[in-house]
């Protein structure tokens, strides 16, 4: 599946990332811990195709309301601030790219989120 091949790419592509599955689907870790974000195929027959990942505060809250063909609550974890991201839909993989790099930096040590800066510049 091309959309679960690109979003594993992005996530290993940061530091001290690794992937395993967690309640039957990919998840990707910080150091094998902290889990920053999880793939969802169809979620208790929900229809989507998504990921689930920590967000920054409000950013769930302000990504539902303005884009809900795009963005979701997601079960389980919506009510700690944890943006549902469809896949399923027109894609703009640089923008999934943000996305990702912002849920790692979420539960990253300060450290391994000092390295991902670093990686930018």
């Amino acid at each position: 599946m091309r959309q679960l091949d690109a979003l594993r790419k992005l996530c290993l592509a940061l530091p001290e990332a690794t992937e395993r599955l967690s309640h039957g689907s990919p998840a990707w870790f910080v150091r094998g811990k902290k889990t920053f974000v999880m793939f969802a195929d169809d979620h208790h027959g929900d229809g989507r195709l998504a990921f689930w990942c920590p967000a920054p505060p409000g950013a769930q809250e302000e990504l539902v309301r303005t884009e809900p063909e795009r963005f979701f609550r997601p079960a389980y974890v919506g009510h700690r601030g944890w943006l549902g991201v469809r896949l399923d839909v027109d894609v703009d993989w640089a923008e999934i790219d943000g996305i990702v790099r912002e849920a790692y930096r979420q539960v990253a040590p300060k450290t391994l989120a000092a390295r991902l800066e670093q990686d930018l510049e």
